[in-house]
């Protein structure tokens, strides 16, 4: 049985960007703008997630709270995965809860020690992808379909859409 979320917004500008992503699926036209929201693979995504993962390094540097969570099946991709490695000799704090394959290794003495990686099997397949990043008591969260693979990144359309409201931050806060 799948476990997942789903997101329901009367946000404009969001549903200007999924109607831009909408319009380009269906009929193949490519945008011409960037996207105000979204995160979009493979244009946009693995790129935007590297810079959020060093810019938690730059807040841990500044003595800023740094701190990373994500929810997802599988963290795979190898330039994902050397960002984490980065932020981890950094000190950032980084939860990650991790379904299937997991390539970061957590506890390592001097590399990891900052990381802390669970595997949540059972029952239900959890399918629901947050990310989360502390951005120096600014938080972040971020959810939809993309798990950290090569695959969603580079060779998929997989969109990650910004949590903006604070009561939906909060709720997501307490699922974490």
């Amino acid at each position: 049985m799948y476990a997942d979320f789903g997101l329901l917004t009367a946000d404009e500008e969001i549903g200007a960007d999924l109607t831009e992503l909408f319009n380009y699926l269906t009929t193949g036209y490519k945008p011409r703008r960037k996207y105000k929201h979204l995160l979009v693979a493979p244009v946009s995504l693995k790129d935007s997630l590297i810079d959020k993962i060093e810019r938690e390094i730059t807040h841990r540097e500044n003595q800023k709270f740094a701190h990373i969570q994500m929810k997802m099946n599988a963290l795979e991709d190898a330039d994902i995965t050397r960002a984490l490695y980065r932020a981890a000799r950094a000190g950032v704090r980084i939860d990650l809860l991790i379904r299937d394959t997991c390539r970061l290794r957590p506890q390592l003495a001097g590399l990891t020690d900052s990381v802390r990686v669970v595997s949540i099997v059972g029952q239900f397949l959890e399918h629901a992808r947050i990310y989360y990043f502390a951005n120096g008591n600014q938080p972040e969260y971020w959810m939809g379909s993309a798990d950290c693979m090569k695959r969603n990144l580079e060779s998929r359309v997989e969109v990650l859409v910004p949590l903006l409201e604070e009561s939906i931050q909060l709720e997501v806060r307490s699922y974490l």
